[in-house]
């Protein structure tokens, strides 16, 4: 491998939108992310509806609904 060319890998903290934050590797210091295990329906097991940059109510506003 050629030396040099890599980004430096670290330890990085991961902030969810429901405000769980853990510590993870990557070559960024922060990460901030809309959903993590703590609650993501596939683990909690009750479904929660996301609304990804406003899909939903563009997709309302263009059928009547």
């Amino acid at each position: 491998m050629k030396k040099d060319i890599h980004p430096k890998y670290g330890s990085a903290v991961v902030t969810c939108a429901c405000g769980e934050t853990f510590e993870s590797g990557s070559t960024k210091k922060e990460l901030k992310v809309e959903i993590c295990s703590k609650c993501h329906p596939f683990f909690t097991g009750k479904q929660k509806f996301v609304d990804t940059s406003g899909r939903v109510d563009k997709f309302k506003k263009k059928y009547g609904m």
